[in-house]
């Protein structure tokens, strides 16, 4: 046909028919090295590559492909929609009818042999002939550290401008509050001249109310302030036993006039790496949070262990427990599932937890309990990374 160009390995096809038994030994010697060639170029790849049928059988699959979907090299020969359940319905037009069947790109979820997040690229090839299937090059991406590296940054920044818009607004309540606290010196110095004693003395009591509550606030607006906007740790030799019973010494009242019993497991762990004030603040929102889950008669359990890597700390209460929709959304800003709670002590948590080179864990179970995990790493393995 005019116009269309052939290679050398074309023009010795297209005279097949006349060569001897020696040439073509050597045609099929030369055809077996460029596919061995081929073939080595698609195994090398990290993107599965795929060729299959409007069927979704596999005509052929590189290493990768195997592996993503969880085969091993076992994956020619296979149909593609029983490896991936519901990709075929995702797909759709794509495969169905007689056109000309578009370019496809779409992002699925597998969980064999791990979970991960697949992006597939489906490109048709030209069909051969009438009547013949038509055939699908796939390539397919493991985007898994891609997809979490990007929920990460987005989690981040909502974070930041939260925490941005929180401290506005408290710095904004700190301006109204000097100035009460200026009157309320003013109106103490004309309470003093008063004559007569018995309207000052309650006068002034209700001014010291005042002076009180202005306070109160001031403390509670400074804590707010160090809590979402944490300085960096500093990081000594830290006993998490000893935060333990700091922390529970100063509430050991509520927990008392809550009715509910601690019971502390404190085997011997190493010492960590730690911002003593700030592990502790992490502490007592764990306990508190333990606290105001359960009715009175309800139990907390404290304790810690090690392995080669890391130190735990694991708080455990009988409280009502978490719905299963309301673990992810945990550590959210602003997500609470508490009456007058203000959602954001585990967000403060995992960031002082995440500065540290640890993590919180949360398991739980809607009326048996929660079990929350504090992991810290290892003093001397923290060492080592960070001399690798």
């Amino acid at each position: 046909m005019a116009g269309k160009k052939h290679s050398s390995l074309d023009r010795v096809l297209g005279r097949l028919d006349t060569l001897d038994s020696v040439n073509l030994a050597n045609l099929v010697q030369r055809l077996a090295r460029e596919r061995g060639v081929f073939e080595e170029i698609f195994n090398t790849l990290q993107e599965g590559v795929l060729v299959i049928r409007d069927d979704g059988a596999i005509e052929y699959a590189n290493h990768a492909a195997g592996r993503l979907v969880g085969l091993g090299e076992d994956v020619a020969g296979q149909t593609l929609w029983r490896l991936v359940p519901g990709l075929r319905n995702s797909l759709g037009a794509a495969l169905d009818g007689d056109g000309a069947a578009p370019v496809v790109a779409r992002e699925f979820e597998l969980t064999y042999p791990e979970p991960r997040v697949v992006r597939l690229y489906m490109v048709p090839f030209r069909a051969q002939g009438a009547g013949q299937a038509r055939r699908f090059a796939v390539i397919l991406t493991d985007i898994t550290k891609e997809r979490a590296t990007t929920e990460r940054r987005i989690e981040s920044e909502r974070n930041s401008s939260i925490v941005l818009l929180a401290a506005g607004v408290a710095h904004e309540l700190g301006n109204p509050l000097n100035s009460l606290t200026i009157h309320l010196q003013l109106i103490e110095r004309r309470l003093k001249r008063l004559k007569d004693a018995r309207e000052a003395a309650a006068l002034g009591e209700s001014l010291r109310i005042c002076r009180d509550e202005v306070a109160r606030l001031d403390g509670i607006i400074s804590n707010f302030l160090g809590a979402i906007r944490p300085q960096p740790p500093d990081l000594a030799d830290t006993e998490l036993g000893a935060l333990v019973a700091e922390v529970l010494h100063v509430q050991h009242r509520e927990l008392e006039d809550r009715g509910v019993a601690v019971e502390v497991e404190a085997a011997p762990v190493p010492a960590v790496l730690a911002d003593r004030n700030q592990i502790k603040q992490v502490i007592f929102n764990l306990t508190k949070n333990a606290m105001e889950a359960m009715e009175p008669g309800g139990s907390l359990r404290i304790r810690s262990r090690a392995d080669d890597d890391s130190v735990y700390l694991v708080f455990a209460d009988t409280g009502a427990g978490i719905r299963a929709e309301d673990l992810g959304r945990l550590f959210q800003p602003y997500h609470t599932t508490k009456p007058g709670g203000n959602g954001l002590g585990l967000m403060i948590a995992q960031r002082i937890m995440r500065e540290h080179g640890g993590q919180v864990g949360i398991e739980s179970k809607e009326g048996v309990g929660t079990v929350v995990t504090l992991q810290f790493p290892r003093r001397d393995r923290r060492a080592r990374m960070l001399e690798g």
